[in-house]
């Protein structure tokens, strides 16, 4: 998807609005993972750099109405020390007195607005809303892949109000670099084409399973997902997760795919779903049936690796496992294991997925990781997202010149 970044308009001694994913967790009032600010970085010293003056906005949890609990002051305070510079924050998203602070600032000077949850017309993509949010500046640039599949005011009404007035609206580097990386596993991969997909549902898949399996020359199936999988291949497995309602889709699923969909042949069962639970590995026509599936086995991961250590590109999304207890997070861990010594362009989204990367320290070890779980999942689906196809094309003209600036 070709979008115009900012590296394409001048912003110099201009008000710029970027809507920033500063979605991050809190606790004791202060920020306990500043992940998603860094990440956003680039983007905001490049414009301040550029003689920009910035006005960012975010959502942060999901609030109901203006709660104190979700306010922005802690962000405020750690995005002002990774800047090195002061961050004014005002006590609302608009209106009168963020008007006036907004209309105030000087190149340089960097304005965050409140939650913008906390207004009830952000979700509602309220026309009134966007337009008083794109009133405050002369520009407006999304930074925020992880809420582009949104189309919430702050990210597709504030974009499409800007362009109303004839005023850009185009991309951060870090949206850039979201679409650069799943636009080209997409629509360009290098072969062999790898997908891992894991999670515990598979009806939160099915259109990325089906999108998939069009472009991959190989889809590995983990998670629980993969139960609903193995029953529809007629194996009994115990008290697994399984979404009974999914089991014709997913025998019709691997009748389509043949021996492109590859499944777990052995797992780590467990008497019950409890961290401490008895447990051991089988292969997956042994499941005791009073048991569960909660991990992939030793046997998976060798066969799984195989198929990943001669891919070109590869696409993970999804624990293999129940990751959140460690006895049944081995799995998983051996997954991002494997993909930080190919050779292949990696691309992680999902929580789980990204937290057993970093957990095993390998995050710079990855080419691509995602800020956006549920964007990069419909995104993969072949899904236009809001946020994204709202913002202004880049022309060949365009995108010649800046090649040829670059040189």
């Amino acid at each position: 998807m070709n979008k115009k970044t900012i590296r394409d308009i001048n912003v110099a001694g201009k008000r710029v609005l970027v809507r920033v994913d500063f979605n991050v967790p809190l606790k004791e009032g202060a920020v306990s993972d500043d992940t998603r600010i860094r990440a956003a970085l680039p983007t905001l010293n490049y414009l301040l750099e550029q003689g920009a003056a910035l006005i960012l906005c975010s959502h942060l949890g999901r609030p109901k109405g203006a709660d104190p609990a979700f306010a922005m002051d802690a962000v405020a305070a750690r995005l002002g020390e990774l800047l090195g510079r002061p961050v004014q924050k005002v006590d609302a998203v608009v209106g009168p007195e963020v008007q006036a602070a907004a209309e105030a600032l000087q190149p340089g000077q960097v304005l965050l607005l409140e939650n913008t949850r906390f207004e009830a017309g952000e979700k509602k993509n309220d026309p009134d809303l966007a337009a008083q949010l794109a009133d405050l500046a002369d520009v407006y640039v999304d930074d925020a892949f992880g809420s582009a599949h949104r189309a919430h005011a702050s990210t597709a009404g504030v974009a499409q109000a800007m362009k109303a007035r004839g005023a850009p609206a185009v991309a951060g580097f870090l949206m850039e670099k979201e679409l650069e990386y799943l636009g080209k596993a997409l629509e360009a991969p290098d072969h062999p084409f790898v997908a891992l997909l894991g999670g515990a549902k598979i009806s939160d898949k099915i259109g990325v399973i089906e999108s998939l399996l069009g472009k991959v020359d190989i889809l590995l199936i983990g998670g629980g997902m993969a139960n609903t999988f193995l029953k529809a291949q007629g194996y009994e497995v115990g008290r697994s997760l399984v979404q009974e309602e999914s089991v014709p889709l997913a025998k019709e699923m691997l009748r389509q795919a043949g021996r492109k969909l590859v499944l777990p042949e052995d797992a780590m069962v467990a008497d019950e779903f409890d961290a401490q639970a008895a447990s051991r590995t089988v292969l997956v026509d042994e499941v005791p049936h009073d048991w569960r599936i909660l991990d992939i086995g030793p046997i998976t991961v060798e066969r799984f690796g195989q198929e990943l250590s001669t891919a070109k590109t590869i696409v993970w999304n999804g624990p293999m496992g129940v990751f959140e207890f460690p006895r049944f997070a081995a799995g998983t861990i051996a997954i991002a294991q494997i993909l930080a010594e190919t050779n292949a362009t990696t691309i992680i989204g999902g929580g789980d997925s990204v937290a057993a990367v970093k957990q095993a320290g390998l995050a710079d070890k990855i080419s691509h990781i995602s800020t956006g779980g549920g964007a990069s999942l419909e995104f993969l689906e072949g899904k236009d997202l809001p946020g994204v196809v709202v913002l202004d094309d880049a022309d060949w003209s365009e995108e010649r010149r800046h090649v040829e600036h670059k040189r």
